[in-house]
């Protein structure tokens, strides 16, 4: 499905989004299921212990998702010109480098895990489970973060099947094996709470086998094949304009997981309810924003590839039909959020007081992802264009400038649900500052192809 077919934009941004927004629904599931299995089977304390880690795992996924990012919009717009060769020296430079950021991750959490998350304040009670959790999961990274990047690049050349059948084979081994490991079943060594760590590798593992032979199968532009294969290296040329886009990207994605972490010291100051209240919100949240997040991305490389194909009439047309879809789609999910929000929560948590304290939490919290949606489209759409900087310095600026003080300004005076406050103030400042800067700025710069 490239820019030159003559489909409806809406029907286009369907076909693109269902699969990506199942896709990143199993992704999610993946982890509400780990959630939920050791929530269920090993208690709140252990739920917390693994709550712990999304800030630390989330700031390593950050980078990749930023390198990913800058390399879609690459891979988007030689696509949409029709240069497969040049589409398989981006994708071979970038999983080069997202290989190098996992075996980073993996060496800096195994020495610094204690530290680290002593330093975030988590509970005495669940800090040594916690430990050990964090560091078999930095272990992993790099098979990780390489699967990561491999599916998202592959949404440049707007293959979004290839990575949902992947994910179905790494949910279906984490839905069958997690328990197993949990419970000692078949013979299995009861592994406690490290059983999701070790359920994902084996799931990854066989998820990434799966779609290097798929891709082989099909003669995929981006099957790993001996041009593929020389392009595995760190090319400067490349991996500079990859950087010129995706370093902003990841640095704005870094920067809200290093806020996520003061959201989550401020979080456990309130004890291990709270965090695994902050746990399950978290998990549903994901559902929500994460197809959002779909819907920027698809408005993004369906710009690079119309912008490849020297098609910049339909600019205009993506950004309007991306608005109207998030407003539908993410709308609808919030509804659906409201509604099923104690059932939802009593998944993760067995404690009554602290499920209703979670609930209230998300109501605070559900609301405000129909406004990061719209933000995060405007951004997609002139990050198609290789424009990032502005874009991106208006995330940071509202995440240390609005977020942050208001997170400690509304804790001292609400307590817990103060912290979640600052959420809907942020996202609301990112719409409104995005906004000036496409109608004042963007809308009258030249567009030029990157690649």
């Amino acid at each position: 499905m490239d820019v030159t077919q003559q489909r409806p934009l809406w029907q286009i941004y369907l076909l693109f989004l269902a699969p990506m927004v199942l896709s990143n629904f199993l992704q999610s599931f993946s982890g509400t299921l780990n959630g939920i299995y050791v929530g269920q089977m090993l208690g709140t304390q252990a739920l917390a212990a693994v709550s712990g880690m999304f800030p630390i795992v989330f700031f390593f996924i950050a980078l990749v998702i930023g390198l990913g990012a800058g390399a879609s919009v690459l891979i988007g717009q030689a696509w949409g010109a029709q240069e497969t060769g040049m589409v398989k020296v981006i994708t071979g430079a970038t999983l080069t480098l997202g290989a190098l950021v996992g075996l980073v991750a993996a060496v800096l959490g195994s020495l610094f895990a204690r530290p680290a998350l002593q330093a975030l304040g988590t509970p005495v009670d669940v800090l040594d489970d916690a430990v050990g959790y964090a560091q078999m999961m930095m272990l992993i990274m790099p098979l990780l973060l390489v699967f990561i990047l491999y599916t998202q690049l592959l949404r440049g050349v707007s293959d979004t099947i290839s990575p949902l059948l992947a994910l179905m084979v790494s949910t279906l081994v984490g839905l069958l094996l997690t328990p197993a490991l949990i419970r000692g079943w078949i013979g299995l060594p009861p592994m406690g709470i490290q059983s999701a760590v070790y359920a994902g590798l084996v799931g990854n593992a066989l998820a990434m086998l799966f779609l290097v032979l798929r891709l082989r199968h099909k003669n995929h532009v981006m099957a790993p094949d001996r041009e593929l294969l020389a392009a595995l290296r760190l090319d400067r040329v490349v991996l500079g304009k990859v950087l010129r886009i995706g370093l902003p990207t990841g640095l704005q994605m870094v920067v809200l997981s290093l806020s996520e972490l003061v959201i989550l010291a401020l979080v456990n100051g309130h004890g291990s309810q709270a965090t695994a209240a902050y746990g399950a919100v978290t998990q549903i949240v994901n559902y929500v924003q994460f197809p959002a997040l779909s819907i920027a991305i698809t408005a993004s490389i369906l710009g690079a590839q119309a912008i490849g194909a020297g098609r910049l009439e339909r600019i205009g047309p993506i950004l309007r039909t991306g608005l109207v879809i998030n407003l539908c789609l993410t709308g609808g999910l919030i509804v659906l959020g409201y509604g099923l929000s104690h059932w939802l929560l009593g998944l993760f948590i067995t404690d009554d007081s602290a499920r209703v304290r979670a609930e209230h939490l998300l109501h605070i919290m559900l609301w405000s992802i129909l406004v990061f949606g719209f933000q995060a489209v405007i951004g997609g759409i002139m990050r198609a264009s290789g424009v990032v900087l502005m874009p991106v310095a208006i995330s940071i600026f509202c995440v240390l400038g609005v977020e942050l003080p208001m997170a400690y300004l509304f804790n001292a005076h609400f307590g817990l649900e103060g912290v979640w406050m600052a959420f809907p103030v942020t996202y609301l400042a990112m719409l409104v500052l995005q906004i000036a800067y496409y109608r004042l700025v963007w809308r009258h710069k030249q567009i030029k192809r990157l690649v």
